[in-house]
């Protein structure tokens, strides 16, 4: 199995840090919005494993439009500005201009949801459960996500900051796993994740801690907000691993998936990325920018 992981990883990361480096913003999205698309078939699948059969094609398609709003309003505005996730298409060139915001991308699922309810011929012992696995899964899955766009898209240090996010990841999850295993004892929340340690988090906490030293000579970032952006991203990272081991044992299912050999499913190999990506955002916004 270990051979699996590997092997997947070493195809895996060249590629992911090819498109995050070297891609538009604009490549970064379609990115986004295929691993987002397969990670939330992935949750629904585990919802219809005890019952709840989501509205899975206009929940996609909202999650679509999630990205895209993400993507253009990241096109168009200054990120730092902190313009609530707005851009301006201005119709016939001096007309004044649509806005678009991501709060509604959600009511336009809203809407949806309630049409479906009121025309699909579904019994209506389903109405429920459908309404709660698709909301969740735009809120929890795609929603979050979404934030890897405008992380991306940061004047001058975006696709570092992304990858950096990333790396923080990559590299807590590996030390987490290996020393884990090799001295792990005391188990951390076995009614989730049985095979998760103290000994593994503690090791993945302090191996995040080390990538600020290898982002700071390109990173024209201070190294207190580097290791501030590491530490938080890391323990929402590890609590969204955790998260996602709470969504399967609900589901009585080992992995989310067979996609990927040696890590299951998509849903398997982002989780942590699902919290730490909009972590990292929010510390660039709200504590290091003020100050930038």
């Amino acid at each position: 199995m270990t051979w699996k992981r590997v092997a997947t990883a070493v195809v895996l990361v060249p590629l992911t840090v090819g498109v995050v480096l070297w891609g538009s913003t604009a490549i970064v999205a379609i990115a986004v919005a295929l691993v987002t698309e397969l990670a939330l078939f992935e949750y629904f699948a585990l919802g219809e494993a005890i019952g709840h059969r989501a509205y899975r094609f206009w929940t996609g398609t909202c999650a679509l439009g999630l990205i895209f709003v993400q993507w253009a309003a990241s096109s168009t505005w200054a990120v730092l500005t902190r313009s609530n996730y707005t851009f301006e298409v201005y119709k016939g060139g001096h007309l004044s201009p649509i806005r678009l915001l991501v709060h509604d991308v959600f009511f336009v699922f809203v809407i949806g949801v309630a049409i479906i309810t009121l025309f699909a011929r579904r019994p209506l012992v389903e109405v429920l459960p459908a309404a709660g696995i698709s909301s969740s899964g735009l809120i929890l899955v795609a929603f979050p996500l979404s934030f890897a766009i405008p992380l991306h898209a940061v004047n001058g240090q975006g696709p570092a900051l992304l990858l950096f996010a990333f790396v923080i990841v990559w590299v807590g999850d590996t030390a987490a796993y290996f020393l884990g295993r090799w001295i792990g004892k005391h188990p951390l929340a076995p009614h989730l994740s049985p095979k998760k340690t103290w000994e593994g988090t503690v090791a993945g906490f302090v191996g995040s801690l080390l990538v600020p030293l290898a982002f700071m000579p390109w990173m024209n970032v201070p190294l207190m907000h580097l290791l501030g952006m590491a530490a938080l991203g890391n323990i929402a990272g590890q609590v969204g691993d955790l998260l996602e081991s709470g969504y399967k044992r609900s589901a009585g299912i080992k992995d989310s998936g067979t996609l990927l050999p040696g890590h299951g499913g998509v849903l398997d190999r982002i989780d942590a990325l699902i919290l730490a990506v909009p972590v990292v955002w929010y510390y660039w916004i709200l504590i290091y920018s003020p100050r930038s």
